[in-house]
């Protein structure tokens, strides 16, 4: 099983690093910093609206909080594989366009390891990038002319997480997540003159080990409270640049390695307040508010610079009867919202962005927690002002969240 279980995971890493390649979001805003923030996460919570952080559950994987892995049952073992198809929208004051993506999105896996001390492992993109600026004019040095060029960019960040929950009492839960984030983005700017054609590629790589903590405290039965805390890091990078010139009919291709010369990127101190209601055996409620701390990063950008976010989600899951006989009884029922004030301010107005989630959960066993997750996202970002895009787009998310025992004695009559 293990050695199943690490072939799995290369096979897969392998698989994302070959999709990064190919782009996994169109979004113009993936331009800036490491691109376009990843907020989906596994299972249940990507049609919650991306809630999660006080919800407790002992029938499947939830990411956002290390600490509810305490509550995995003895013998069960999950493990949760997703895809995610995602058509965007955008336009300006000048121009509309629309492309459409498709690739995995996650691969975790949870188990119990002793009592009240469950583990899991997970893979997901940590950032998206994918954008093309076509016909970008610039001003040739020492005269009146211009010349066009292309600009493109691909890849993004994963993230490799270890998480561990542990009961402390049964109602009191502590959790330690690591992360090792990883990937680079690659951008390549290209223009013809005259007979003369110029491509320069810029790959840069970015890695580092980021470590969180959580905790879920359960005020009753029925009420939960969590927290979640990342913590700052700043990501070291190394770029390499090749050039290709074509003049006259020959080709000429040089190559530079620029080793450490990049600024390391820094991530910010990242805190997470979440709640959880079961207001009864058919009804969930959760509220999660988080804040990420840019501003102690002092970085910019070129046209912006990076402010304090906060992000509000709130979900709902409603199911008949989990436990019922009938089919139609078990099939659990889920919807949200999300709203994100931004970390990227351009011209003094941040680019905010919202999510509506909507999502079914579909029994695929009577004896186990075995579900395949289908989630829908609607959301938009950014408005049509100065420089700035419109964005809007549709996400669709199929996860197979799936159940298995370890070490069951089988009973014979």
């Amino acid at each position: 099983m293990i050695k199943f279980l690490i072939s799995l995971i290369i096979i897969f890493s392998c698989n994302h690093a070959m999709a990064q390649s190919e782009g996994l979001t169109s979004s113009p805003y993936s331009l800036y910093g490491l691109g376009a923030i990843n907020q989906t996460s596994i299972g249940s919570s990507n049609s919650m609206g991306y809630s999660g952080i006080g919800l407790r559950t002992d029938t499947g994987i939830n990411n956002l909080n290390p600490a509810t892995n305490a509550m995995i049952p003895q013998n069960s073992f999950f493990y949760d594989i997703g895809v995610v198809g995602e058509f965007n929208s955008y336009g300006n004051n000048v121009n509309d366009e629309s492309k459409t993506t498709f690739n995995f999105s996650n691969l975790a896996f949870a188990f119990r390891i002793d009592d009240r001390l469950g583990a899991g492992i997970s893979l997901i993109p940590y950032s998206d990038v994918g954008y093309s600026l076509l016909g970008i004019q610039t001003n040739i040095e020492g005269s009146s002319q211009v010349f066009e060029s292309n600009v493109t960019g691909l890849g993004g960040l994963n993230d490799l997480r270890f998480n561990v929950g542990y009961g402390l009492s049964e109602s009191l839960r502590l959790g330690l997540s690591a992360s090792l984030l990883f990937g680079n983005i690659e951008e390549t700017e290209s223009f013809s003159i005259r007979r003369g054609y110029f491509e320069l590629t810029e790959i840069t790589n970015y890695s580092g080990f980021r470590f969180g903590f959580g905790a879920q405290y359960d005020l009753t039965d029925n009420i939960t409270i969590g927290s979640t805390v990342q913590l700052p890091v700043s990501l070291g990078g190394n770029l390499k640049r090749s050039a290709r010139k074509t003049l006259g009919g020959s080709e000429i291709v040089v190559e530079e390695d620029e080793g450490d010369s990049v600024a390391d990127f820094k991530l910010p101190l990242e805190l997470g307040f979440g709640l959880g209601f079961r207001l009864s055996d058919f009804l969930t409620l959760s509220a999660d508010y988080k804040k990420n701390f840019w501003d102690c990063t002092n970085q910019s950008e070129k046209i912006g610079t990076y402010q304090d976010q906060d992000i509000y989600a709130f979900g709902m899951e409603y199911v008949k009867n989990p436990l019922g006989r009938k089919y139609g009884e078990r099939i659990r029922f889920r919807g949200g919202v999300n709203y994100d004030n931004g970390y990227l301010a351009i011209n003094d107005r941040k680019i905010e962005g919202y999510n509506f989630t909507f999502g079914i959960g579909l029994p695929t066993g009577v004896f186990s927690n075995s579900l395949m997750n289908l989630s829908y996202s609607y959301g938009s970002k950014g408005q049509i002002e100065n420089v700035l895009v419109e964005e809007n787009y549709h996400v669709l998310i199929l996860n197979l969240s799936l159940e298995d025992f370890w070490f069951k004695k089988r009973k014979i009559n």
